[in-house]
């Protein structure tokens, strides 16, 4: 990798630019970090055991873990209180410590992730009989980077309190369970907002009459915009800071503060993304289909691929949502090189929780939504989880309504201690009725001799409808084999089901730029069922000094696209600017196509995360797959088949010189079946994304981060038309395209309330090799060079006033060529969306206001004929209210 960079000057000086623009801003952590007085904790960092707490212990929720930096502790102190004892483990960095908890009889279990034990007596502490009701207290280097403390109590588990003291360190206090009940005045830990990763679960509140043994109370801000960990990179949960790569992660809590109603809306969060296809949601239209660095991406759900439709337009039951930007294809398989969404779902929590929301907007919204979620037995080893909704809404493009059913039921099974098996679902049921298909070019972003059309005109009939149904059911099985190994096997299949009918579509417009040629389509359907299943097992070892974790995995899987049918008719053309609906469509002039295909896939991969040491990191994988796939025509009835296999490598380097600050490098590729062949009868070649990466990953501050990254990112092996007159109807594989680009973002909260989700995309994104010489040089279409987004929020914390909270949207999108030939533009447009809040013990109130100026603007085009308008000034009520 060095060689790589070190050989190409551009990178070499975009790696130290980086360096350059970071290192200032390390100098304002002091002016940003808060004065603590020694308090119950509100910001050390928590994780849940992977085993789970028995029927006595409540659960500690999890908060944001820092880093995996190894954390000294230089003293163990045991006092006496008046409630008991407090232990202190001396130590100046507490707040970077990772938090685990779990219970065995009357042990009480802190393993302490990140730490060290680092005593003048030794590595190991030991004290008898501390007080009345306490037996022992002891603590042990548990391995290379975890220290296991244990309370073990004389009739039953003690009771735990958690405090953070800057002056002496982390401070456990601890009764006997005898004496639980003086802990009983004591107040509440706050109620964390409802939506947390799936890993994590809600804390209880302390229970006066000390049937609960174990009190671990944590109190403070639980949400914010700053995710620390994400699973998507590396199918493990690992700290953003250690990962070679960039990674985007949109938290539930900025997809509350902006209202957002569908995954479309969500991602114009996301860095240099843009949409493709047929636009955003209110289009009407089913699955996600956007491009990221100049490429097309991949949707994945859980980390399971479900094919296109995997994210629904709903995102009632969305956790977070990860994007893995460049290729991925050494954990999840073929894909394209763009990057990898993954859809991370709420998951069951272990204390009773109920929510219920409403919304009402602009163009006649309206949502409903619901999410449960508590124990179904006294044990807390059966957890349910339910979210459903409803929407209904119109557009501004006239005829057009759009309804949306979703349901997604969870249940999680704590089998024993050491396996637990989760079974889910969800059904997605969304009707549309005449579904947006675009303006001309020439009239909305080209000029027109007859005017503007209006942006708010339809060019279909108004009896046209599709309606779109997806279905998934899967588990996953989850077995801890010792403390250093686990196990993990899980299943998904999705079935998918659309089918439209009495569709115009556009096919030219005459000389007059007023006269709309279209063609109809009747009776189309298409079904598309996806099977996947994938294991794997993680390990922690050591060789020496340096610690390893490993990942082995295999990944079946299976597509069937059962039939797909439709029918060519004729259409009568449409005035732009002086419509007429309600014209039939006509007779059958062709069938469309009608066929069924099959593909099976089986992948291996393994990856080892190695630290050679606390700041020297590296990040090795390989996959090799193997494919089969057969299509089918059924009307003509002929069979082809074609088999291929990849291999497809990833290393990485992370290098942290100062804890706070990440500097890293990557290579990583993918691939994508072809089908077909060329002239002489050769199978086409897999596309190719191949990507170098070089970035700075920086903690301003304990709730503040930044990412800023260079990549370079090729796509080679695409099909081109054969440029031999005598190869008519064949192509070749000589086509590239390259991408490179800068890409900056920041989140988390930079004081008390003030939280903050940014960033900015520079994409150069261009054909660099075809066959028609004419196009190379040209510009990806839909990818602008320039594009920002941030969003703000402001809660005012104390006073009358307290709860109150105010937010701020910008979006920015330059101007980006509407096709490959580069034959018009898109122009740039510039978007602000605001909020206003207010939040008193459960009731939640909001309006949010999306495109305040009502700014014309433009998503995406698929050619001159279909160019999709952007929505205009909306305005959206909610009320929620948890219970």
């Amino acid at each position: 990798m060095r060689s790589n960079i070190l050989q190409q000057p551009w990178r070499f000086f975009i790696f130290n630019l980086g360096i350059g623009i970071f290192v200032p801003l390390l100098m304002t952590q002091g002016a940003l970090a808060e004065s603590k007085q020694s308090q119950v904790i509100t910001e050390i960092p928590t994780v849940i055991d992977s085993q789970p707490l028995s029927t006595d212990a409540k659960d500690l929720l999890s908060q944001n873990i820092e880093n995996d930096l190894v954390v000294k502790i230089t003293q163990i102190k045991v006092n006496t209180t008046n409630k008991g004892i407090d232990v202190i483990l001396e130590t100046t960095a507490s707040e970077k410590l990772q938090i685990a908890v779990k219970s065995q009889g009357n042990n009480f279990i802190v393993d302490i992730k990140n730490a060290q034990l680092f005593l003048p007596s030794g590595n190991k502490f030991s004290q008898q009989q501390p007080a009345q009701g306490i037996t022992a207290i002891t603590a042990t280097n548990f391995d290379a980077n975890t220290i296991r403390l244990t309370v073990t109590g004389e009739a039953g588990l003690p009771v735990v309190e958690l405090y953070d003291s800057p002056k002496e360190g982390l401070v456990f206090g601890v009764a006997s369970a005898a004496a639980s009940g003086q802990l009983g005045q004591q107040p509440p830990s706050q109620q964390p907002e409802p939506q947390q990763p799936p890993n994590q679960t809600q804390p209880q509140q302390p229970s006066a009459s000390g049937d609960e043994p174990i009190e671990l109370v944590v109190t403070g801000e639980q949400d914010g915009y700053r995710v620390p960990n994400a699973s998507a990179a590396t199918r493990t949960d690992t700290p953003l800071r250690d990962i070679p790569q960039s990674i985007q992660v949109i938290p539930q809590e900025v997809l509350r503060d902006q209202q957002a109603t569908s995954t479309y809306e969500a991602l114009k969060n996301i860095t240099g993304l843009t949409l493709t296809g047929a636009g955003g949601a209110n289009t009407g239209n089913v699955g996600i289909r956007f491009l990221t660095r100049g490429f097309e991406g991949n949707a994945i759900r859980n980390g399971l691929p479900t094919g296109f439709a995997a994210n629904s337009i709903e995102v009632s039951n969305i956790e977070r949502i990860e994007l893995l930007k460049g290729p991925a294809s050494v954990l999840f398989g073929e894909g394209s090189p763009g990057g990898t969404l993954n859809v991370i779902t709420k998951q069951p929590l272990r204390d009773p929780f109920y929510a219920i929301e409403a919304t009402v907007g602009s163009d006649d919204l309206y949502r409903g939504a619901v999410d449960l979620s508590g124990p179904l037995n006294d044990s807390k080893t059966l957890l349910y989880r339910l979210n459903t909704s409803y929407l209904d809404r119109e557009a501004t493009t006239d005829f057009f309504n759009n309804r949306v059913f979703f349901i997604a039921p969870v249940l999680r099974w704590d089998i024993s201690e050491k396996t637990n098996l989760t079974l889910e679902g969800d059904y997605t049921d969304q009707k549309t009725e005449n579904a947006v298909r675009g303006l001309p070019a020439e009239g909305t972003v080209l000029a027109n001799p007859n005017g503007k059309i209006p942006l708010n005109r339809y060019i279909g009939e108004t009896d046209s409808n599709q309606e779109g149904k997806t279905g998934r059911v899967g588990y996953k099985l989850e077995h801890q084999l010792s403390d250093n190994w686990s196990f993990r096997n899980a299943f998904n299949a999705t079935f998918f089901r659309y089918s439209f009918d009495k569709l115009a579509f556009p096919v030219n417009l005459e000389d007059d730029k007023r006269t709309l040629d279209r063609i109809g389509i009747t009776d189309y359907k298409e079904y598309y069922n996806a099977y996947n299943l994938t294991t794997d097992v993680i390990g922690k070892f050591s060789t020496g000094s340096v610690r390893h974790q490993l990942l082995f995995g295999v990944d079946l899987s299976r597509t069937d696209t059962l039939e797909s049918s439709g029918k060519y008719t004729t259409a009568p053309s449409i005035d732009l600017f002086n419509p007429v609906y309600g014209q039939p469509l006509g007779t059958v002039v062709s069938s469309q196509y009608k066929y069924s295909s099959s593909s099976d896939t089986l992948g291996v991969y393994v990856q080892d995360q190695v630290n050679l040491t606390n700041n020297l990191k590296l990040l090795l994988g390989g996959r090799f797959d193997t494919s089969r796939s057969t299509d089918r025509d059924d009307l003509a009835n002929t069979e082809s088949s074609k088999s291929s296999d990849a291999f497809t490598p990833r290393f990485g380097i992370v290098y942290q010189p100062i804890e706070p600050i990440s500097l890293y490098a990557s290579y990583s590729r993918s691939f994508t079946p072809n089908t077909g062949q060329d002239f002489y009868g050769n199978l086409f070649e897999p596309e190719r994304g191949t990507q170098y990466e070089v970035g700075i990953k920086a903690d301003i501050s304990s709730k503040l981060s930044a990412t800023l990254a260079f990549y370079d990112l090729t796509k080679s092996n695409i099909l081109t038309a054969d440029p031999d007159p005598t190869h008519v109807n064949f192509q070749i594989q000589i086509g590239e395209q390259r991408s490179r680009g800068i890409e900056l973002g920041l989140s988390g909260e930079i004081l008390p309330g003030w939280k903050f989700y940014g960033g900015y995309a520079y994409t150069d994104a261009q054909i660099t090799d075809d066959t028609d010489s004419s196009i190379i040089g040209k510009k990806l279409s839909n990818t602008p060079e320039n594009s920002f987004n941030l969003w703000t929020t402001y809660e005012i914390q104390k006073g009358s006033l307290q709860g109150l909270g105010f937010g701020l949207g910008f979006f920015f999108v330059g101007d980006r060529q509407a096709d490959l030939e580069n034959s018009f533009k898109l122009p740039s447009y510039f978007t602000t969306d605001a909020a206003i809040f207010y939040k008193r013990g459960r009731l939640r109130t909001q309006l949010n206001f999306k495109n305040l100026f009502d700014v014309d603007y433009f998503d995406t085009a698929l050619n001159q004929l279909r160019v999709f308008p952007g929505e205009p000034f909306t305005v959206q009520g909610t009320i929620s209210w948890e219970f």
